[in-house]
């Protein structure tokens, strides 16, 4: 049911008319909470924000008469407008916006009967307290304290209050004493409008590195694709030109079509195929020549790192084929002792 200002007082009517003013001249407002913000702190966020942001403190109830008063999808901002709220106006993103205001959040003591928004853990290790009732009152809410070299000492790790729990005095007190500050204080955004479209946090909350590694492995796999698709694009053309060359030298070794671009590795790999029948005519009691000889030994030292990548799943297949494989090698060898000594 929409509401209406002509029965507000003038000072009402010109917070609302400010709050108009504000979803008129920006492209983004939002509502936040202040509940539990020190006088301080809100001037500190004030400053934070000055250039890019505007906070307006006013009263729900105002708030309720603005929104409704302008009109259209932004009304729905109402339903968000619960405990402490005020407004807040600037022509960022929402992501910006909810960026920039969790930066402006400090760390705070705990107050007895708040929510832990996160488990509050209190850490091992030394303490600055000599010994005294402070070791009864920590192990009393489950802190393992003890006296050591002098000095109270928590001996090990302790989960005080998980998140979602209430802290109950003791605890409390504990962490003052602590030093342990568990409260993310600031303006907590609880709704922002933008482009006919409210925001929640649930929404604005984005892990950055997950998403920076996503985009780097989608570029990657777009990137492979173009590439083994043959797509040419700027930035794949040289990698699929590259591919191509490759693939063009290997047929060329291959078929043995000698042209000047790829004659050397023909040689070589004639070269090597030479050495493996010299080794196979070495097995079976030939003599090499001593220049063969060292050749082959140094190819076959060249060979070895590769030959230890082979698996242990291999090595029966190889036993169950050794009469045949012999038989091939004593065929290759002297065939090949015959072209190598004519």
């Amino acid at each position: 049911m929409a509401l209406y200002t002509h029965h507000l007082p003038k000072w009402k009517k010109d917070e609302v008319d400010e709050i108009k003013r504000g979803i008129g001249e920006h492209s983004l407002v939002g509502v936040v909470d202040m509940y539990g913000i020190p006088a301080s702190q809100v001037q500190h966020i004030r400053r934070n924000l000055r250039g890019t942001a505007r906070v307006k403190m006013a009263r729900n109830t105002l708030i309720e008469h603005a929104l409704n008063e302008v009109g259209g999808s932004v009304v729905a901002l109402r339903e968000h407008a619960e405990g402490q709220s005020a407004m807040i106006f600037t022509n960022e993103n929402p992501f910006k916006l909810f960026k920039l205001l969790e930066q402006t959040k400090t760390k705070m003591a705990a107050k007895p009967g708040e929510i832990a928004p996160e488990d509050i853990v209190v850490p091992k290790g030394p303490t600055s307290f000599k010994p005294g009732p402070i070791v009864g009152e920590l192990q009393q809410v489950g802190i393992p304290a003890a006296i050591e070299g002098g000095k109270v000492k928590i001996r090990e790790t302790k989960t005080v209050v998980k998140k979602g729990e209430v802290i109950s005095k003791k605890i409390a007190d504990a962490l003052v004493k602590l030093d342990i500050k568990p409260m993310d204080v600031g303006l907590v955004l609880q709704a922002a409008y933008y482009k006919n479209t409210v925001f929640t946090p649930d929404l604005l909350v984005i892990d950055e590195e997950a998403y920076y590694r996503n985009i780097v492995l989608a570029a990657q796999q777009a990137f492979n694709l173009s590439v083994n698709a043959v797509i040419p694009t700027p930035l794949t053309i040289g990698a699929i030109i590259g591919k191509a060359v490759r693939e063009a030298r290997t047929v060329g070794v291959e078929a043995s079509i000698y042209e000047k671009d790829i004659i050397d590795l023909i040689i070589g790999r004639a070269q090597r195929e030479m050495l493996g029948v010299a080794l196979a005519a070495e097995a079976h009691g030939f003599e090499l020549d001593e220049a063969t000889l060292k050749a082959a030994s140094a190819a076959t030292v060249a060979a070895a790192p590769a030959a230890t990548e082979k698996t242990a799943e291999a090595k029966p297949e190889k036993e169950e084929t050794e009469e045949e494989k012999k038989e091939e090698e004593e065929e290759s060898g002297m065939a090949g002792l015959g072209a190598l000594f004519g």
